[in-house]
């Protein structure tokens, strides 16, 4: 089965809702589902996440990060981590655990190499993203924060399932010069994971700029600030189709005046919040 076919089948079993979830993901999006309950407080909210060791753990850095660390700092308990963090925040954490989840439920080492790479790249451009939300585009931050997080959602469950469709590996072919619908299957299926993650349509939408937008200096919107965001980020995307030279080059060159100072600046004065963030996350 080629790369194409193995794109078609998955397909064919989204369009039946058969989306392939390891138990514990299938756990965290229980919790994620609990949380949209208008009758969901603090406390149940804090009782769903100390059964997730691994969410509450990650609750309790972020709520302790730079980028939170306005609130004081110092937060030893889940109950107060939530109330810094807010609900928005605590979805992007759910949403963190379920990436590092899919990833740990593969087993051989170069698919699992991949997504740790897809991870760290993802958790760079939700800091990021929340870092150019504040202080360039003045869109909402934890929004552009769970939207860095998921943006490679559709990248993480297509590489969970390269152990049962191995050409989903393969590198060796452009695949919409073989098949012009295979670009169109790999944005279905991203679709199609994002809704079962429950993701607001704001953030799809936004998502949708990395796959068909332009980049626009400064960004003005939740998706040009993520694609912002996404060509900064110091780890690329293992799927990426541009050169590590190419990233690295755009990375280096791109700058424009915010105000009376400029994007390289805001991003050397905050880059103690960027690396506390993303430890945050990748921790």
């Amino acid at each position: 089965m080629n790369k194409s076919e193995a794109l078609k089948s998955i397909v064919a079993q989204a369009n039946l809702g058969e989306l392939v979830f390891p138990t514990n993901v299938n756990a965290s999006l229980k919790i994620q589902e609990a949380l949209d309950d208008p009758d969901c407080g603090i406390e149940t909210a804090a009782k769903l996440v100390m059964t997730e060791p691994l969410m509450a753990a990650r609750v309790v850095a972020i709520a302790n990060s730079v980028a939170y660390s306005r609130f004081g700092g110092g937060v030893t308990n889940i109950r107060t981590a939530i109330t810094i963090l807010g609900f928005n925040t605590l979805r992007s954490v759910i949403a963190a655990v379920v990436m590092r989840q899919l990833s740990q439920a593969v087993k051989d080492p170069a698919i699992r190499s991949k997504m740790n790479q897809l991870w760290q790249h993802s958790a760079h451009v939700a800091a990021l993203a929340h870092l150019l939300a504040r202080k360039v585009s003045r869109v909402d931050a934890e929004t552009a924060l769970f939207a860095g997080i998921v943006h490679e959602v559709g990248s993480f469950y297509l590489l969970s399932r390269a152990e049962e469709f191995p050409s989903l590996l393969d590198e060796t072919t452009e695949a919409h010069e073989t098949d012009p619908l295979a670009e169109s299957n790999e944005t279905f299926i991203g679709r199609t994971v994002l809704h079962k993650l429950m993701v607001p349509k704001r953030v799809v939408s936004a998502i949708e700029t990395l796959w068909y937008g332009t980049r626009e200096t400064p960004p003005e919107t939740l998706g040009c600030t993520l694609l912002l965001a996404n060509d900064l980020a110091p780890i690329p995307s293992p799927l990426d189709k541009r050169s590590a030279v190419e990233l690295q080059n755009l990375a280096k060159t791109t700058d424009f005046a915010v105000g009376e100072t400029s994007l390289q600046k805001i991003l050397e004065e905050s880059a103690e919040e960027i690396h506390s963030l993303t430890h945050s996350l990748l921790a």
